[in-house]
């Protein structure tokens, strides 16, 4: 069959197939050199992603994005003979030049828009300080700062990755199938922006579809179910995408075309060897407040964000202090607080703790958290939206936490000391009191869930490389009576 194109040029019909797909171009080259400290799994995602010149790696904290991103830039370095550009969250820069020097590869930390030789890294804060010209490739590390399509963030990385000839995304993506977070990778590397992939491979319900589920939402919110209210909260101010029936399989096809995903190597047809996870003991610490709320003569559990907003300033005291005596045992341990309040008298309970906040400048937040990771501090006070992404503590097997709706900001803040290379059990205590108990059970539902998508990423990844493409052709067409 012969169909014509917008130029009017006849073409055949699986030549008008193929460019209409999204299959992500090559733009890289060869590995001029390859680290002989890199696991065997290490070395096929390197290479890979200098042969995509521009691509994405979604691993599990611990599997070594660090070191893959280093001798991906080197070898970027010999390539262009420009030096390269490794963004990193705070703190996080210092980790890099200590892997640059205990593997043997030049990297420099800058904070002051200067260009180092080789591999300069610096924080996301200072990318304002640099220019795109001056840098043959970018590596963004800890890539979920991305995930907002409307940050002023994602917006300013994304045009600066744009300038580049050769890009890398690293992250251990805590929720797989988020489709903004795709999208928005695809744009920083130069595919499909994320307003072209949700027309392509996504539809918005129809209207009719939405009266009918606000209708069962409004019924399920009635009968009194606290998740179901949520919903139907959410469902007045969000429009509903969904994939559409066709396109499974083409946007894992597409996805896995420019991003490689896994959680342990044997999702990638390696031996996972020593890339076992030590055990996680989760315990659930559950308060009851000594008095009751205004008005009330029973703590019974909030609903809404500002009903648990006041519960948690209402027994700020009594959660603070049953997290300094969990932490009372000598050996180093992280609590992670989510109000300026909590951090401030959980320092004056905690002798021996540092506290990192926001008030803080650049400087004294690396020292500090520096000071931790070499054990000069034994307990390290930080809210999970400033410290929670890319350090490495694996000296720490305790973690402390209140209950919290986010699930990306505890999956991160576990996985700082539960990740690979950790050599001890790891002990996680949840605080909340009886008036959460909805914010425990929505973070098990999310946790549930996160699994979920995770393995049906990579499960869908790994069946969309292996894709059979039988091109078929019609020996004779039967031409209707009708013509």
């Amino acid at each position: 069959m012969v169909v014509q194109t917008d130029d009017s040029i006849s073409v055949p019909y699986a030549t008008f197939l193929q460019r209409k797909s999204h299959g992500g171009e090559a733009y890289g080259f060869s590995p001029h050199w390859m680290s002989p400290h890199l696991f065997d799994f290490q070395a096929a995602l390197v290479e890979w992603a200098l042969w995509k010149g521009r691509g994405a790696l979604f691993e599990d904290c611990g599997l070594g994005k660090s070191l893959q991103s280093l001798v991906w830039a080197e070898n970027v370095v010999r390539q262009t003979n420009r030096p390269v550009l490794i963004l990193t969250p705070l703190a996080v820069g210092a980790q890099f030049v200590q892997e640059g020097q205990k593997f043997d590869i030049e990297c420099h930390q800058s904070r002051d828009g200067s260009v180092k030789p080789n591999i300069t890294v610096t924080n996301y804060e200072q990318l304002h300080k640099f220019t795109p010209d001056d840098f043959g490739g970018v590596v963004c590390d800890e890539s979920g700062i991305l995930k907002h399509f409307s940050g002023a963030t994602q917006k300013h990385v994304t045009r600066f990755m744009l300038k580049i000839p050769y890009r890398l995304l690293g992250t251990a993506t805590a929720a797989p199938n988020d489709y903004i977070e795709l999208g928005t990778s695809s744009e920083a590397l130069g595919y499909l922006g994320y307003s072209d992939m949700l027309t392509r491979f996504f539809v918005m319900d129809d209207k009719k579809r939405h009266r009918m589920n606000d209708v069962k939402l409004a019924r399920h919110a009635n009968s009194g179910n606290h998740f179901a209210k949520l919903a139907y909260r959410v469902a007045q101010q969000i429009g509903a995408w969904r994939m559409k029936g066709h396109a499974e399989h083409p946007f894992w096809q597409w996805v896995c075309s420019w991003a490689r995903a896994c959680r342990k190597p044997s999702d990638l047809g390696f031996d996972d060897g020593a890339f076992l996870l030590p055990p996680l003991l989760e315990q659930e610490h559950t308060i009851t407040p000594k008095t009751a709320p205004d008005g009330m003569l029973l703590t019974l559990p909030a609903f809404g964000l500002k009903e648990e907003r006041d519960e948690r300033r209402r027994t700020l005291q009594e959660r603070c202090e049953y997290a300094a005596s969990l932490v009372q045992h000598g050996c180093p341990a992280v609590v992670w607080c989510h109000f300026n309040a909590e951090g401030d008298l959980l320092e004056r309970l905690i002798p021996d703790a540092v506290q990192v906040k926001g008030s803080q400048g650049d400087e004294q937040k690396e020292e500090r958290y520096a000071a931790f990771a070499s054990q000069q501090a034994r307990v390290l006070i930080c809210k999970p939206k400033i410290g929670a992404w890319g350090l490495n503590w694996q000296h720490c097997a305790h973690v402390v936490t209140f209950a919290s709706h986010s699930f990306e900001q505890r999956y991160q803040s576990i996985r700082r000391c539960w990740r690979f290379g950790q050599q001890h059990p790891v002990v996680v205590d949840t605080i909340a009191t009886t008036g959460e108990a909805h914010v425990h059970a929505n973070m098990t539902r999310k946790a549930a869930a996160a699994d979920r998508m995770f393995t049906a990423l990579v499960h869908q990844m790994n069946h969309a490389l292996h894709i059979d493409r039988t091109h078929h052709t019609a020996t004779t067409i039967e031409v209707p009576p009708w013509l």
